[in-house]
């Protein structure tokens, strides 16, 4: 549907206002869109707000290895006990993020794998992960054991 304009002086026999143009009796919908895309950003950023506070149990997953590196990766492994160890050495915690920092300088990727036991309160872990963060660390791999749930239906 376009605007149609009646012709000065031709005869389609509607009403002429005084510019000489017919009504335009189209709906401007240019509001309507910029409403529209105010909801829009307003849902995008509510949204992950709604699934705060889920409580769930970790650490088993179906997911697969990754692919090697050049580069042997760095470990830290958080133990049932508290212990925290840097690859096979044992380190006090107050310690972490100088060791850390000192391991950065040495090395050419941030690439860290924290190991956690799953008995581990989730609060320790997001700690341990909060001064890999901190000590230089900002690609985190979490390590778990294969044969959790698949949801998928195929079964466990």
């Amino acid at each position: 549907m376009g605007a149609q304009f009646a012709k000065k002086g031709g005869g389609t026999g509607r009403r002429r206002r005084r510019g000489g143009a017919a009504r335009m009796s189209e709906i401007n919908v240019t509001p309507f869109v910029d409403v529209m895309l105010v909801l829009l950003i307003i849902f995008m950023v509510a949204a992950p707000m709604l699934t705060v506070g889920v409580p769930v149990e970790l650490p088993h997953t179906s997911a697969g290895a990754l692919p090697a590196e050049q580069e042997e990766p760095l470990s830290i492994t958080l133990t049932a006990d508290g212990t925290v160890l840097i690859m096979s050495s044992e380190i006090d915690p107050n310690d972490l993020i100088p060791r850390l920092r000192a391991v950065a300088a040495e090395r050419r990727d941030n690439k860290v794998f924290l190991r956690a036991d799953g008995t581990i309160p989730y609060e320790r872990v997001v700690q341990v992960m909060g001064a890999l963060n901190s000590g230089g660390f900002n690609n985190i791999g979490l390590v778990t054991e294969q044969g959790g749930p698949r949801f998928d239906g195929a079964g466990n």
